[in-house]
């Protein structure tokens, strides 16, 4: 792995440089850790400094050097130094050394590894921070001794000091992006980051392990790791040298933290001693946090785990294991988690022989969402008498890790001890999930709806019940879904997850149907009542995020968007595998960037999410369906074809009910290809099938499509026997009336005023204002080609373009091509360089022609822009696409 381009520490970088250029010149040192990037930094931050502005003297101090008088600075300083010179004498040449070469400009000096210069360089650095023509800039390793004049850098006030902090999970994530050549998704990035502390020089060695073991995968662009990896000697080499040698009693105390982190520090003490917890603290090794009145044990950094576990014999972890087990739960199993960790214990050590124990333990894995944990305890339940109930909860786990073809023999072992319909509706339940979103097979809808009637109990019937109503809103038979899902919600002895998932199924058809505010109502209701269904069914989660997501997106709500995708649920499906629910969150926030214009964005959270669905069909047709989309806004043709054909490959009938946004996406793959002509019909079909369906909020959404493609005024000839015939305009306006919320009621103004260059740019403003940028383009767009028609001036709105699009990514719909005017070359090259302020003159001889001719390029540039002089013309060529 090669080195890679500096990303992140945009802070850090914008105030080193200020440190140099601003007028009091004050410096910075700054403190780090091994491997933080203080180096590269400071680099990054000399490297912008002009030198014809500024003399930048560059050293890195070295112990080979140490000893040397002026070693550390050897760098910068001539060679000739003078002999029999007095130490004092000697500073004063270096000096004036240094201001000779400087030739009159400000100095600034950047020592890498201070703490590491000689005492001769120690005292020029401390000279040169005194002197007013000079600035200071450099980097210290955190818990080094620090010579005495570089520390009074600081503590006689002449520069600032600060430690450099780890990088943030954002700048993690870019920097995985520019290692690999490639984004990184989300759970992977967040996993790397906090492994390694957010350091970089540890993030490349786990790259590079990650990548030697072959556990970094790439699917549809998007890098995913596994998770697992052996640690390559140079990372076990680096780790080691910072743990060092440990006597035996130490070494135990750090073993029992690696396995059983966080352990309380009364259970360490315990189980290692007094003495040896306080060396390893004293040493740096382990990390003592209070919290709740207790004290909690972890180890110094995440990497020190990996190393010992990896590194502990078999036999001796078993037996560490066994022994955090017994000493929980003697203790009483007091925290959260202690249940969880005791079973997972006992398991790794063979000691497990509670089948109880391994499925209680194993149902709170999957109600957090940790797939892989949760199979591993339901399968180790039953295979030592769990029976019924561990089969229940492994099929169930199975279908969500997609693999369902395993779920099904799980099921059928266990038919014969269906005794109770309590044991037939949770079987008939699980069997359903498996077949028909597992599976795929939609006679799982028709097998459930009968199989219901040989549960005699109606609360557990209304639990089989709740199955089919969403297997039929998902099959679009949405009224049915609907009337059985209200004769749930109705019913008093329904239990907790049969009725939150019945309104889950209301919810998201009252969201289609446009009933939004019922529909939010609903969803905060399910919510709020969680902690009543998620023990029992903790996948009814999904449901509701579907639901919200559907109602939000139709909204254009985008701060509901980033309170869900920032939630409790979010983080724990990514860091416990949960696909289906991080894939559908990949997919909500795709949606949202599209809307925030940031088309970029867009397509990288779709390929996110069709990477995390690529072994499960449930979303990932919506998936490869919103790529598609993305890339057509962004203009990519061919990728917007392909992700579309994936789209129609991956998608099953059993998620009909997705088929708004699906249908959406391949009118803008139409457009983007040329062929407005099938957009448009594509898009009139959809709003007729879309009004039969009953989905008036999705139908104003495929009418605001018609707008952007400039068909306000086209009519629409309903079927035989409805209303008569009405434009796009007519039947949005219709709508605005019908569909809660602001944003149709905006929609129906765009299609009014499509005509009218002021309105339409007042309409900009209005979606502008709700941060749906991608809209207020295509209205001000129009607004320009409608100005320009009308021969009115449009210079105001095409700066107000300009701006609209210098805040989002690359935008190629139909309405910003028609208002962007084709320059020829020789006529974008005179526009920049007369935009920049370069007089015609000038732009004459640079150009080897007239100034006549420069200022008639000039009208003709004014005239296709609608502008009127240079200082109109920067706004005016942003509208531009880049050639």
């Amino acid at each position: 792995m090669g080195p890679w381009h500096f990303v992140g520490r945009a802070d850090e970088l914008r105030r080193i440089v200020a440190s140099a250029t601003s007028g009091d010149r004050r410096g910075l040192i700054l403190s780090g850790t091994a491997g933080i990037g203080k180096t590269r930094l400071l680099r990054e931050a000399v490297g912008v400094l002009p030198a014809e502005r500024y003399a930048v003297w560059r050293a890195t101090a070295s112990i080979a050097v140490a000893g040397l008088p002026f070693g550390g600075l050897a760098q910068v300083l001539p060679g000739d130094q003078p002999a029999g010179v007095s130490p004092a004498g000697l500073l004063r040449w270096a000096v004036d050394a240094l201001h000779r070469q400087a030739a009159g400009r400000p100095m600034v000096l950047a020592i890498d590894d201070a703490h590491l210069l000689d005492p001769s360089s120690a005292a020029l650095v401390y000279l040169a921070a005194r002197d007013a023509h000079a600035t200071v800039l450099g980097t210290l390793r955190s818990g080094e001794q620090v010579p005495l004049p570089v520390r009074a850098l600081w503590t006689d006030d002449l520069v600032d000091h600060d430690e450099l902090t780890p990088l943030s999970a954002v700048d993690t994530r870019a920097l995985l992006t520019e290692m690999l050549g490639g984004p990184v998704d989300t759970a992977s990035a967040d996993r790397l980051w906090r492994l390694s502390a957010g350091n970089p020089l540890l993030l490349r060695e786990l790259v590079i392990a990650a990548s030697a073991g072959d556990e970094l995968t790439r699917l549809y662009g998007v890098w995913r790791w596994t998770g697992e990896f052996d640690l390559a000697p140079r990372l076990t080499d680096l780790i080691d040298a910072r743990i060092g040698d440990l006597s035996d009693d130490v070494r135990e105390v750090i073993e029992l933290v690696a396995f059983g982190e966080p352990i309380g520090l009364s259970l360490l003490i315990e189980a290692a001693g007094e003495a040896p917890v306080e060396i390893a603290e004293e040493r740096g090794l382990i990390r003592v946090a209070a919290s709740d009145r207790r004290h909690h044990v972890r180890l110094a950094h995440p990497l020190y785990g990996e190393v010992v576990r990896q590194r502990c014999p078999v036999t001796r972890a078993m037996r560490l294991k066994a022994r955090l087990a017994t000493l929980v739960e003697g203790a009483g199993n007091r925290r959260r988690d202690d249940l969880l960790r005791v079973a997972e214990w006992r398991l790794d050590s063979g000691t497990a022989t509670d089948p109880g124990l391994l499925l209680q333990a194993g149902a709170q894995a999957f109600g957090r969402f940790n797939m892989h944990l949760g199979a591993r305890l339901a399968r180790a339940a039953l295979d030592i008498g769990g029976g019924f109930d561990a089969a229940d909860l492994l099929a169930a786990i199975l279908m969500f890790m997609d693999r369902s073809e395993e779920a099904l023999p799980v099921l059928e072992s266990v038919r014969d001890e269906i005794d109770s319909d309590q044991r037939r509706s949770r079987w008939l339940v699980v069997r359903g999930l498996v077949s028909y979103w597992g599976l795929g097979r939609e006679s799982a809808v028709d097998e459930i709806a009968e199989e219901a009637a040989t549960v005699d109990d109606p609360g557990f019937r209304a639990r089989v019940r709740s199955f089919e109503a969403i297997m039929r809103l998902h099959r679009l038979e949405t009224a049915t879904g609907c009337r059985l899902s209200q004769s749930i919600v109705d019913s008093p002895v329904a239990p907790p997850s049969a009725r939150g998932l019945a309104q889950c199924v209301l919810a998201h058809a009252h969201a289609a149907r446009g009933q939004l505010d019922a529909s939010a109502r609903i969803t905060d209701q399910v919510q709020a009542d969680a902690v009543r269904w998620r023990a029992e069914m903790p996948y009814l989660q999904l449901a509701l995020e579907l639901a919200r997501g559907t109602r939000l997106a139709i909204a254009g709500d985008l701060s509901g968007i980033d309170a869900i995708v920032a939630d409790e649920f979010a983080d724990l499906a990514d860091a416990g595998d949960f696909r289906l629910g991080s894939g559908y969150l990949s997919v909500v926030r795709a949606q949202a960037a599209r809307l925030r214009g940031r088309t970029a964005e867009a397509l990288r959270g779709s390929l996110q999410a069709c990477a995390v669905l690529a072994g499960s069909r449930v979303f990932a047709g919506l998936a490869h369906a919103e790529r598609a989309h993305a890339a057509a806004l962004l203009g990519d043709a061919d990728e917007a074809k392909a992700a579309m054909a994936d789209s129609d490959q991956t998608h099953r009938p059993g998620m009909a009910v997705l088929y708004p946004w699906r249908e959406q996406a391949r009118a803008w793959v139409a457009a983007c290809g040329g062929d407005l002509e099938q957009a448009i019909r594509g898009l009139v079909a959809l709003v007729e099938r879309l009004r039969g369906d009953g989905f008036a909020a999705h139908e104003a959404l495929v009418l605001h499509d018609l707008v952007r493609l400039g068909c306000a005024t086209l009519p629409i000839e309903w079927p035989a026997g409805a209303s008569q015939a009405q434009t796009v305009a007519d039947r949005l306006a219709e709508l605005a009336t019908v569909v809660d919320g602001p944003l149709v009621a905006l929609m129906a103004r765009h299609g009014a005023a499509a005509g009218d260059g002021a309105e339409l740019l007042a309409v900009a403003d209005a979606f502008a204002a709700r941060g749906l940028l991608l809209f207020a383009a295509d209205a001000a767009a129009m607004a320009v080609v409608r100005l320009r028609d009308t021969g009115a001036d449009r210079a105001e709105a095409s700066a107000r373009l300009g701006d609209l699009l210098a805040r989002c990514d690359a935008l190629r719909t139909p309405a910003l091509r028609a208002a962007r005017p084709a320059l020829t070359e020789r006529e974008r090259q005179i526009a920049r360089l007369a935009a920049a302020g370069v007089a015609s003159k000038q732009i004459a001889d640079q150009l080897f022609l007239s100034t006549r001719t420069i200022e008639n390029h000039l009208q003709r540039v004014y005239g296709k822009l609608g502008v009127t002089s240079r200082s109109e013309l920067a706004h005016a060529l942003r509208v531009l696409p880049e050639q």
